[in-house]
C-alpha cells in the first residue's frame, strides 16, 4: 500500500529582514505570491486534505492567498522556531500516520518532483527523516551536514556554533525534511530552546534521534537554487529571475519563439501556443492565455486576459481583464480593460481605448478613439476622434451601434444612445438622440465663410 503523507508548511513568520509591512511570504516572484507556489507545488504532490499551512502573522491575508486551493490552516500566534512551529500541529496532526513533510512558504523554487523524491527516499528507508541537502559555493549563513562514515548525516551545526573545520563544510541543510510521523511526535517534546534565540530548532532532532538509535539519511540536491529560500528583497530579485528563466524555458521547448527571452516577463499562470512570437520586453502577467500563431509586440502588457489564435497585438499595448478573438489585431499603443472584448477579425488601431465593450467581428477603430460601455456590432466602422460619452456625472450609461454602421471622425456620441444598422454619423457630430437604421445623422453647427475677414483683420 502507499504510505499516507501529510505536507506542512511553516508560513507564520513575519520576516523582518525584507523591511517590509507585508509578511514575506505574501511577497510575490514569478507572479504570484511565495506562499502560493509551495501550496501548488503540496497539492501537485498530495491531496489538499493532507496539506496543512503554519499560518501567524497576517493570518487572514495568507489564509486568503491560497483559500482556493482547499489547504487547511493551523495557527501558530506566537512564533517560537521551526520546532515550535511543528508542536503548535500536533492536535490536528499527530495521529495521522505514515509520513510528515516539512516545506516553507519562503522556499517556492521546490518542485514537485524533488518532493517526491524525497518522499519516496523517506519511505524506502528505516530510517527517523530524511533532510534535503545541497552543496553551495559559499555556504556562509547555512548549517553546515555533517555526515558519518555511513553517510548518515550525524550532526547539523549551525554557522556561529561551527568550529573552522566544520565551516570548511559546503554541504548546508535546506530545513526541508520527511519524518517518520510516529517518530516526530514521539520525540519532538525533546527539542530545547537552548540557544541565544530561545526557540526550538528542528536541527536539534538529528541528534535527538541518533541518542534514540534512529538515523538520519540526506538527500542531496545537484541544484541549490531550488531550495533557495527569501530573507531580502535581494534574493526575492534574484528568485523572481529563476522563475522568469525557467518559465521563458518552458515556453520555447514548447514551440513560442521568445526574441530576447532575457528581457520577457512571463507569470508562472500565464499559457502560449505554438508558433506565437514574443518580442523584446513583453509581459505576459496573471493568467493570460495566448492561442497559436499569435505575435506579441515589444514592450506589450496583457495581464489576465485571453487571446485567440492568430491575433496580432502591435508594441507597447495594455490589455487587461479582456478577450480578444481568432485574427484581430490590436495595436500599437491601444488601451483595453474591464471586459473589453475584440471579436473575431476585429482591428483596434493606435491610441484607442476600449473600455468595458465589444467590437463585433470586422469592425475597426483605428484611431484616437474612446470606446467605453459600448456594444458595436458588426463591420462597422468608427473614425478617428470618436468618444462615446458614458457617464454623466454619476451613473455610467450604454451606446449601441448597429452592425454596418459608420461612425464618421471626431464624433461625440452622448449616452444613452441606440444607432442603428448601416446608418452614418457624419463627422464632427455631436450625437444626442437615437438614429434610425440606414439614415444620416448630422449633429453640428452650419459652416459660415465671410469673405475677405482675414485680409481685413492683417491689414488693421
Amino acid at each position: 500500500m502507499q504510505t499516507p503523507v501529510t505536507i506542512l508548511i511553516l508560513a507564520a513568520g513575519l520576516g523582518t529582514r525584507m523591511k517590509s509591512r507585508r509578511v514575506k511570504v505574501l511577497h510575490q516572484a514569478g507572479g504570484r505570491p511565495l506562499i502560493e507556489h509551495v501550496v501548488e507545488t503540496a497539492c501537485q504532490v498530495a491531496s489538499a486534505e493532507d496539506v496543512f499551512v503554519v499560518v501567524g502573522c497576517q493570518a487572514e491575508q495568507v489564509e486568503a492567498a491560497v483559500a482556493g486551493y482547499g489547504v487547511r490552516a493551523i495557527s501558530q500566534a506566537q512564533q517560537g522556531g521551526t520546532g515550535h512551529a511543528v508542536m503548535v500541529c500536533r492536535e490536528e496532526l499527530a495521529a495521522r500516520p505514515g509520513l510528515l513533510v516539512v516545506l516553507y512558504g519562503d522556499c517556492p523554487l521546490l518542485t514537485a518532483a524533488t518532493v517526491r523524491e524525497l518522499i519516496a527516499l523517506q519511505a524506502g528507508s528505516t530510517t527517523a527523516a530524511t533532510v534535503i541537502t545541497t552543496t553551495l559555493e559559499d555556504p556562509s549563513g547555512y548549517g553546515r551536514v555533517l555526515r558519518d562514515e555511513s553517510g548518515h548525516i550525524r550532526a547539523i551545526v549551525e554557522q556561529k556554533a561551527a568550529t573552522p573545520e566544520e565551516l570548511a563544510v559546503r554541504e548546508i541543510n535546506s530545513g526541508i525534511y520527511c519524518f517518520r510521523s510516529e517518530l516526530l511526535w514521539a520525540h519532538l517534546d525533546e527539542l530545547r530552546p537552548d540557544n541565544p534565540a530561545r526557540e526550538y530548532y528542528l536541527t536539534d532532532l538529528v541528534a535527538i534521534f541518533r541518542r534514540a538509535g534512529f538515523l538520519v539519511q540526506p538527500y542531496h540536491l545537484s541544484d541549490p537554487t531550488e531550495v533557495l529560500g527569501i530573507n531580502t528583497r535581494v534574493e526575492l530579485a534574484q528568485v523572481d529571475r529563476l522563475f522568469r528563466e525557467r518559465k521563458v524555458r518552458e515556453l520555447m521547448l514548447g514551440g513560442v519563439t521568445i526574441e530576447k527571452p532575457e528581457t520577457v516577463i512571463v507569470d508562472a499562470q500565464a499559457s502560449v501556443g505554438a508558433d506565437t512570437v514574443i518580442e523584446p520586453g513583453a509581459q505576459l502577467r496573471g493568467r493570460t492565455r495566448v492561442g497559436q500563431d499569435c505575435r506579441i509586440g515589444a514592450g506589450a502588457i496583457l495581464r489576465d486576459s485571453q487571446l485567440g489564435d492568430g491575433v496580432e497585438i502591435g508594441p507597447y499595448t495594455v490589455i487587461q481583464d479582456s478577450r480578444i478573438d481568432r485574427g484581430a489585431r490590436v495595436g500599437p499603443y491601444s488601451r483595453l480593460r474591464m471586459g473589453a472584448h475584440v471579436a473575431e477579425g476585429a482591428q483596434v488601431g493606435n491610441f484607442v481605448e476600449v473600455k468595458k465593450s465589444r467590437l463585433g467581428r470586422g469592425s475597426k477603430s483605428l484611431h484616437l478613439a474612446y470606446l467605453g460601455d459600448a456594444e458595436i456590432g458588426e463591420d462597422v466602422n468608427i473614425g478617428a476622434g470618436t468618444i462615446t460619452c458614458n457617464y454623466d456625472g454619476q451613473r455610467k450609461h450604454p451606446t449601441r451601434i448597429g452592425d454596418r454602421a459608420f461612425v464618421g471622425s471626431n464624433a461625440t456620441l452622448v449616452a444613452p444612445l441606440e444607432i442603428g444598422e448601416g446608418s452614418y454619423i457624419a463627422a464632427g457630430s455631436t450625437v444626442t438622440e437615437a438614429v434610425p437604421p440606414d439614415a444620416l445623422a448630422l449633429g453640428r453647427a452650419r459652416q459660415v465663410n465671410k469673405q475677405g475677414w482675414a485680409k481685413k483683420k492683417g491689414q488693421r
